[in-house]
Order: C-alpha cells, then structure tokens, then sequence
C-alpha cells in the first residue's frame, strides 16, 4: 500500500488479504493452545459466540471507519473527528501492533526455523523427540535472535516495496491451499487411535471447567484472531472501492477464520490424545504435533515442508499488516521516506522482540507478575490492549462518528435492510462496550 490510494483489484482479493491479515497465528497456533489450556469444547464454543456477537460488529467498524475517512489509522480518527482526542484510539492501535509484532515475530522466527529444517528432511526422523527438538531450538538464544531478525527482514523489505499486489495476488492461490492442507492433516489426525478422545475434548463443551479469567481468554481471542482492536482493519479498507460490501466481506472473513480455527483444533487434539501429550502444553503445542501427525503420512517431510510455507505465508500477511499500520502512520507525517521508516521500525521492533526471544533460554528465570516477558507481552496484548483498543472503537462509533456517513458505507453494493444497520448499530453502541466491560471485570473477580 502507499499513499497514492490504491485499491484492491477485486472483492476476492480484499476478502483474502483481511483473512489472511487476520488469520495467521490467532488461528493456527494461539487457537490449539489456548483452547487447550482453557478447558476445550466449552472455550471453542464461547470463542465462536464473541466472534459472531462481538468480533464482527467490530470488524464492520473498522471497515467503515477506514474506508469512510480513506486514510490510514490515526488521520482516519481526526478525519473523522476533527475535534477532541480521538485520534488516540489510531495511536493506541500503533503500540498495541508494535507491541504483539515484537513477540508474534518470534513465534514467525520459530515457523522460519522450521521451514528451514524441514525442506532439507531434518524434522521427521524415526522415534524423534518432537518436544526436545522445539525446546533445543527455542532454548537456544543465536538460534532464536537469528530467526527473529531474518522474519522482520522479510516484512520490512515487503512493505518498502508496497504490499498490495504481492499479497492480494499470491492469497488467491496460498490462501486456498492452507485450507486445504488443512482438510488433509484433519483426515489423517482422526485415523489415529485414541482420536476420538480429542475430538470429545474439542467438540463437546464443559462448562464446568471455564472461569473468569478463560473467559477473558475467549473474547481476546475473537479479537486477536479478527486483528481487531488496533485499527489494522481501517488501514487495509482505507484502499476498499465502493462497489464492495462491508458487511458482508466482514462476515465472509469471520466465516473463514471460524472455519480455520475449527480445522486447527480438530487437525490438533485428535494427535494430542492419541500420542499422550498434554492439551495445555502451552505455545509450542503446534510445533510438537504437526511434525509427530505428519510423520505417520506417506511423503510426510515433503507434506510438512508445504504445510509450514503455507504457514509461513499466513503469518507473514498479518505481520505485514501490522507493520504496515506502523509504516503508514510514520511515514503520512512531513512525507517521510516509507523505505526508511519501514526499516526503522523493523529495527526497533527488532530490539523490541530480544527479550521475547530470550524468555525460552537467558531469560527464561526473570519474570514480571509471574509471567516471562514473551507471556506477558501475549497477555497484555490479547488481555488489556486489544480489548481496551475495541472498547475505544465501540465508543467512537456508538457516540462520535457521523451515523450517516456509517448508513452509507454499511449499505453500499448489499440488499440489506435498514433495519440490519440499525441492530448493529445498537450491538456497537451497548452490546460491545458493556460486554467487554463486563468481562474484564469479572475477570479480575470485582463481579
């Protein structure tokens, strides 16, 4: 993207690009573990009823707000809003994108680590230990700096050179492939003995085993499987044409983010029981089962190869969103140079991540409230920024932003009613606000 405003080629390659933007590790790795630390069927299911009744509404927000105002996220609120402090919410989504790439680009680092052993055939040996194996990499501190480093590469030298047509033309063809390498891992993870275990544990809910606190987990969550919260949406619509729906692109990109999410638990949990791991293995659940699911394929190492580039690819088109967000909002101040500030925030995101990246080896005993500093890096992100993020946005949209200007863009090119904006509308302004509210506080024990 640039500052020439650009727009997508077409309605598909919008679509694909926010999926992609959105999908990436919220679904296929963040999804298995935290599903798997919070109690299974019970979080997936509370997980899809924010998605729907929360994450959409929002997703549609922040669609109008960037296609409505045609700028990047903080001039977009000041377009918007001339008057009073609203921009904050564009500056809010800048950290907060600052903050979950300094430790998302870790997790890209340990995907690139892989992929680099995997097309070699280095992975998938006989009687391998799959946990020692990510424990050796993650545990080794060149090895992870290196991995870090290498993914932001990548990103920065992407958004120097414009991302719109590299990824809008490369997800109309990687995009349906993930699933698809998806749909073939679900085939062969349910033909393991014991599969039926994890399909239960997936599938059928148990209340009993949610708290407050998962439930806090199950709406942050919606939001950072969506990559709402901190505007990253309104950057990539501000370049939306209007012969393009809204809401029915926004629902199109919840719809397969649902879809991924559940072929990432039903591909995960059946290897998971069936191999006696532990579903609450944490952040490298992902990384222990795909290669111990592959290894009992034919071809195995070549399917795992392909499986982690796709992988690759889907995390790279939300950290090129997140990145771009920084870069435009730098970059539209005094024109400055994009090559140059894309390069200064990959190097300060850089030095940012360090820490993150040592929190499996030299800093793996220093610990703030608990938690390492890549653990807390992901709760203050998933937990505090982004739902804070969404609940600014709620505001903006239920109290400030000109409600004919939302009539407008929600009804371009679509056949709904006026009745349909209106019911979201009202979801926006006292469902969102008052839910996130709700849970936050019940989960820190004050309901």
């Amino acid at each position: 993207m640039n500052e020439k405003r650009d727009q997508w080629s077409s309605k598909l390659g919008f679509i694909l690009a926010s999926a992609g933007a959105a999908i990436g590790l919220g679904a296929i790795w963040k999804f298995p573990y935290m599903t798997g630390m919070n109690g299974g069927g019970a979080f997936f299911l509370l997980f899809i009823g924010f998605t729907v009744v929360i994450g959409l509404p929002l997703l549609i927000a922040e669609f109008i707000i960037g296609r409505g105002a045609q700028k990047e996220a903080i001039s977009a609120y000041k377009v918007l809003a001339p008057k009073g402090l609203w921009s904050i919410i564009g500056k809010w989504g800048v950290f907060g994108s600052f903050l979950l790439m300094s430790f998302y680009s870790v997790v890209g680092g340990w995907v690139l680590i892989y992929c680099t052993l995997a097309i070699p055939g280095m992975i998938i040996k006989q009687n391998a230990n799959y946990e020692a194996l990510f424990g050796s990499i993650t545990g080794n501190p060149l090895v992870t700096i290196i991995g870090l480093a290498a993914f932001i590469l990548i990103n920065v030298v992407v958004i120097t050179f414009g991302i719109k047509d590299g990824i809008e033309k490369t997800s109309k063809i990687l995009m349906p492939l993930l699933f698809v390498f998806f749909i073939v891992l679900v085939i062969r993870a349910v033909t393991f003995e014991g599969s039926m275990e994890g399909l239960k544990f997936f599938l059928q809910p148990d209340f009993s085993k949610l708290t407050g606190e998962s439930v806090l987990y199950a709406l942050g969550q919606s939001f950072f499987s969506l990559a709402v919260g901190f505007s990253v949406m309104v950057t990539y619509s501000s370049y939306l044409g209007k012969d393009i729906s809204l809401p029915m692109s926004a629902a199109s990109v919840s719809i397969m983010n649902i879809i991924v999410s559940l072929l990432a638990g039903l591909a995960i949990f059946p290897v998971v029981f069936s191999f006696g791991l532990s579903p609450a293995e944490g952040p490298g659940l992902l990384f222990m089962v795909l290669p111990e699911a592959f290894a009992q394929m034919p071809f195995g190492e070549l399917f795992l190869s392909l499986f982690l580039l796709l992988f690759l690819f889907a995390i790279l088109t939300s950290s090129f969103s997140m990145l771009e967000i920084i870069t435009s909002a730098f970059s539209a101040k005094k024109d400055r140079s994009r090559k140059k500030v894309a390069a200064v925030a990959g190097f300060v995101i850089f030095l940012a991540g360090i820490p993150a990246a040592l929190s499996s080896s030299l800093l793996a005993n220093f610990k703030l409230f608990g938690l390492t500093v890549f653990d807390l890096s992901d709760f203050l992100v998933s937990n505090i920024l982004l739902p804070g993020g969404c609940l600014l946005i709620s505001i903006f949209i239920g109290f400030k932003m000109n409600k004919q200007l939302m009539k407008q863009e929600f009804s371009y090119s679509n056949q709904l009613s006026g009745g349909t904006f209106q019911l979201w509308f009202q979801l926006m302004r006292w469902v969102v606000p008052l839910t996130i509210i709700i849970v936050f506080l019940r989960s820190l024990g004050l309901l």
